[in-house]
């Protein structure tokens, strides 16, 4: 049995080793120094500084209990990314379109803890530093009605959207396009 349970330890650290070793070389900045990892990349297409960036990310999936959303940190990512890269950080302007379970991501502390057994909101502080940014976070007013949550429950600058269809489209009427991930 001892034998067994040593085989599965270490054949369950093995599958994680190249999880762990992939993030080698990844580093935070140069615009958010906390969040948003990324590697550099002999890239074989240039991007101009020039560039001008509209961009909307769609997050449904609900962080887990505590932590950064991964959808959100994306956003940081992407920006650390294309300034690092020698795009300015005036070219790039991002919505965040939450929706479904990832909703309860974009409220104050009391709904927050009240909801994931008394832990802190992991995404609370990433938002209000992308925010500073010029990031708009918009909530998906269908998925607040199911999941009870008013505007007095949201974080500070989020905003409130008939639905994430509606400021999807919004979004699209201003140049904004979706982003796959």
């Amino acid at each position: 049995m001892k034998i067994l349970k040593a085989a599965l330890f270490f054949g369950v650290l093995t599958l994680n080793y190249p999880a762990m070793a992939q993030l080698e070389g990844f580093k935070t900045g140069p615009v958010f120094n906390d969040f948003g990892p990324t590697a550099p990349v002999q890239a074989d297409t240039a991007i101009a500084a020039t560039t001008q960036f509209k961009i909307a990310f769609d997050i449904a999936k609900k962080a887990d209990a505590g932590k950064l959303n991964r959808t959100i940190e994306s956003a940081a990512r992407f920006i650390n990314m294309h300034v690092a890269a020698g795009v300015p950080a005036d070219n790039i302007r991002l919505a965040i379109v939450v929706h479904g379970a990832a909703s309860v991501d974009l409220t104050k502390q009391a709904l927050y803890s009240a909801r994931n057994n008394d832990t802190t909101n992991g995404s609370a502080n990433a938002i209000a530093v992308l925010q500073k940014h010029g990031v708009e976070f918009r909530l998906c007013g269908q998925s607040a009605a199911a999941h009870q949550i008013s505007n007095a429950d949201l974080l500070p600058g989020v905003k409130m959207d008939l639905s994430a269809m509606t400021a999807h489209a919004l979004l699209q009427q201003k140049g904004y396009t979706l982003n796959p991930f």
